[in-house]
C-alpha cells in the first residue's frame, strides 16, 4: 500500500488538533496552579518550575501522538500483518519509554515541578475522548 498525501495530511491535521488541545489544557492547568497557589501558597507552588514542566510535558505528549501517527501511517503501507504488529508494538514500547523517561526527569530534576510535568501527558487522551463525545452528539 502506498502512502497517500491524504494520509500524511491526516496525521498533520490530527497532530495539529492535539497540539491545540494540549496548549489549551496546559494553559488551564497553569491557571489552576496559579489560583490554587493564591489560595494555598504553602502547599501549591507556582514558579518557573511549574511553567517549564508544563511546557515540556506538553511537548512530550504532542511528540508521542505525532510519532504514533507516523507509525500508523507506516503500518498501513506494510503488507505483512506480523511485521505491522511488530512495528506497532515497537513504536508503543519506545513511546512509553520516552514518556517514562520524561516522568522520571520531571520528578527527579529540581528545575521541574513534577505534577505540572505529568498532568500534560493525560491531556491528549482526554481531548480525544471529549471530541468523540462532542462528535457523537452531533
Amino acid at each position: 500500500m502506498k502512502r497517500t498525501g491524504s494520509t500524511a495530511e491526516a496525521v498533520r491535521k490530527e497532530t495539529r488538533n492535539i497540539a491545540v488541545s494540549e496548549a489549551a489544557g496546559v494553559a488551564i492547568m497553569l491557571i489552576l496552579f496559579g489560583v490554587l497557589h493564591l489560595i494555598l501558597p504553602d502547599k501549591v507552588p507556582f514558579d518557573y518550575r511549574v511553567v517549564l514542566a508544563g511546557i515540556c510535558g506538553g511537548c512530550v505528549a504532542v511528540l508521542n501522538f505525532f510519532l504514533m501517527g507516523i507509525t500508523v501511517q507506516k503500518v498501513t503501507e506494510t503488507e505483512d500483518e506480523q511485521a505491522a504488529v511488530r512495528k506497532m508494538r515497537t513504536s508503543y514500547t519506545y513511546r512509553m519509554l520516552m514518556q517514562g523517561l520524561w516522568a522520571v526527569l520531571a520528578i527527579v530534576l529540581p528545575c521541574f515541578q513534577f505534577a505540572s510535568g505529568l498532568i500534560p501527558l493525560l491531556i491528549p487522551g482526554a481531548a480525544i475522548k471529549l471530541r468523540g463525545i462532542i462528535n457523537a452528539n452531533k
